[in-house]
């Protein structure tokens, strides 16, 4: 069962991302007093009063500016008001109805779809009195709203769910892998993700950083069912010069962080590089599964010696983690696509796989015994038992009669021994002796 979206509209700068925010119960959206800050769609999920329900926050709608990224935003939001089935009208109360108010209204009355008119930033009684002006909007009811402090958003949610099927928590509780797209800027993230949904859901441009937002969307093609998450590129710190784009790079690595699966996004041109190197270290740093992704493969295709080199550049510069899938892709020419999510499913069952203790140790012990640790002191060190442990990531407790004395190679052994008779690609492995 589908749930109802219901869409946040209106001119830059009166506080959409901020109750996006508060609707979705997470800081998603980046929030500045800079206008223009949110450009393309942004997802997420609500609940009130048993009803769920998906929220979309949308770029300032601006009228008379027909730049690129402009063109591109009303695009966006004209995409994301198609898909509503409701749709949140936000203006400013603490300024007042002015001219854009206006224009914004006379394009949401053209799709015929049910408006709930907010007036935002209403923060007092002085302001809750000067709303009553909105009415020249032409609509027969506002609510008056504290994005902020979420005063007044019961009214309007109350209101709302009377016209949403009520659904409960399990229809959507479902176990759903989440593949966070990261990697530099301008590498084609965006580009893979419009790809992928088969249409225009991002803006993209050749200037780096135009995605801003950790921005998620529910993929479901072919029979595979993904959370996909296009992130902002990850510059280093030393060249990011706005607040902007550090809350880009912060949402970035939290969105990482509550990924099953990691879609590192290199281009082919550019090759590997330093900045690729941190952000895969993020990555296996906090246990996630990755597939390196090497885009823009079209472009050096005929003049590169060979995909196996390359390959074996970037295998070589991550030796503590290689055993993992790379795959050469054009996501502008829709090369290799499909195959990506196949990887990427792989790879998430890989990270949640349990091994039942009595096959581990059927496997693992004779293998130990042929090729025990190095002795030490002249007392033979004996690994007699072995468990997978009860964690949402591969992680494994190996018991031996000295422990603390067996040596880092031995560890590194005992992993590849792993990953060759259970198959562990693209997923870091955590052991601990004891």
């Amino acid at each position: 069962m589908q749930q109802a979206i219901v869409a946040i509209v209106g001119r830059p700068n009166v506080g959409k991302s901020t109750f996006f925010n508060r609707l979705v119960g997470r800081t998603e959206a980046i929030v500045d007093s800079v206008s223009g800050i949110t450009r393309d769609r942004h997802y997420g999920l609500s609940e009130w009063n048993s009803h769920i329900f998906t929220v979309i926050d949308t770029g300032g709608y601006v009228v008379g500016n027909d730049s690129f990224f402009y063109q591109s935003i009303r695009n966006q939001i004209e995409s994301a008001i198609i898909a509503a089935d409701i749709i949140f009208f936000m203006v400013d109360a603490f300024i007042g109805p002015i001219k854009e108010d206006y224009q914004v209204g006379e394009f949401l009355r053209k799709f015929q779809k049910p408006i709930m008119l907010i007036t935002n930033k209403v923060d007092n009684t002085k302001i809750l009195l000067n709303s009553v002006d909105f009415y020249r909007l032409g609509f027969n009811k506002y609510y008056c709203l504290s994005a902020n402090n979420g005063s007044g958003s019961g009214e309007i949610l109350d209101d709302l769910v009377k016209l949403l099927p009520t659904i409960s928590k399990k229809e959507y509780t479902k176990n759903i892998p989440t593949i966070a797209i990261v990697g530099r800027p301008n590498a084609g993230k965006s580009t893979l993700l419009n790809t992928f949904l088969r249409e225009e859901r991002h803006i993209v441009t050749d200037m780096p950083c135009t995605t801003r937002d950790a921005l998620k969307v529910y993929y479901s093609l072919f029979g595979l069912e993904f959370i996909l998450v296009d992130t902002a590129g990850i510059r280093k710190i030393s060249k990011i010069n706005e607040n902007i784009e550090y809350y880009s790079v912060m949402r970035t690595i939290s969105s990482i962080k509550y990924a099953d699966v990691c879609l590192l996004i290199v281009d082919a041109e550019i090759g590997w590089q330093s900045q690729d190197m941190n952000i895969y270290h993020l990555i296996y740093k906090n246990s996630k599964g990755v597939v390196i992704v090497i885009n823009k493969w079209d472009k050096i295709e005929k003049n590169h010696s060979s995909l196996k080199e390359y390959e074996k550049k970037i295998l070589a510069n991550i030796a503590y983690l290689n055993d993992v899938p790379i795959i050469f892709i054009s996501a502008l020419m829709k090369k290799r696509i499909l195959k990506i999510l196949e990887i990427s499913l792989k790879v998430f069952r890989n990270r949640r796989k349990k091994i039942k203790t009595s096959h581990l140790n059927n496997i693992m012990l004779p293998i130990l015994k042929s090729n025990p640790p190095s002795a030490v002191k002249g007392r033979y060190i004996t690994i007699k038992y072995c468990t997978q442990l009860p964690s949402s990531t591969p992680q494994f407790a190996f018991f031996s009669n000295m422990p603390k004395y067996i040596k880092s190679s031995y560890k590194k052994y005992i992993e590849s021994q792993l990953r060759r008779n259970f198959d562990f690609k693209g997923v870091p492995i955590r052991i601990f002796f004891k």
